[in-house]
């Protein structure tokens, strides 16, 4: 359903286990940040009244995922770290080239979003399924259900928004670019490194 051309290796469920602190800790500022990333589009697309309408939503949803983050945090009794760089997202975000029409860059804006979406949804379905504490492996069952939905709306956006044959196309390539990057990561406690 995803797409994903190269799954993440289970064996990363292990090193997960071994730090739980440590992938809440990311987990939380990935919330925070796909909020930051709707709100970035609604202030940079104001035009397009169907994006604003779900990105306003999109903004309330991941901030409470961020708040029960946080809470999970707090119940076992550590503090939220500092936030640290993703570097998938960062080797990810040089895919297109910079410029182009505003459409162009709204719908490479999309697809990446689509696709961060797409690799967390994977990686809580992994942690659903393999972690040992099970009321975590819930948690993470409900948040794989909202990934996936987030995935398709932007990947729905930017195939209405650009041309449909040209963004299957930019699609397709991002996905094999995006393998070329997971060949590397998938050692960390983090859910996209």
């Amino acid at each position: 359903m995803l797409g994903l051309k190269l799954p993440t290796d289970p064996r990363w469920v292990n090193i997960v286990e071994k730090n739980i602190e440590e992938i809440l800790t990311d987990h939380a500022y990935c919330e925070q940040k796909a909020a930051s990333t709707a709100i970035s589009l609604i202030v940079s697309f104001p035009e397009y009244t169907e994006l604003v309408k779900e990105m306003t939503a999109l903004v309330k949803e991941e901030m409470g995922h961020f708040k029960m983050v946080h809470d999970r945090i707090i119940n076992n009794g550590w503090v939220l770290g500092r936030d640290r760089k993703d570097e998938y997202v960062i080797q990810l975000t040089t895919f297109f080239p910079k410029g182009g029409s505003r459409t162009t860059q709204l719908v490479h804006r999309l697809l990446y979003a689509a696709l961060i979406e797409a690799r967390s949804c994977e990686r809580f379905r992994l942690l659903s399924e393999q972690l040992e504490d099970k009321e975590l492996a819930e948690f993470y069952r409900k948040l794989m259900i909202s990934e996936a939905n987030h995935y398709t709306m932007f990947l729905s956006f930017a195939r209405e928004y650009g041309d449909r044959k040209e963004v299957d196309q930019k699609w397709q390539d991002l996905l094999d670019f995006e393998a070329q990057i997971m060949k590397d990561l998938g050692k960390k406690e983090t859910i996209h490194g």
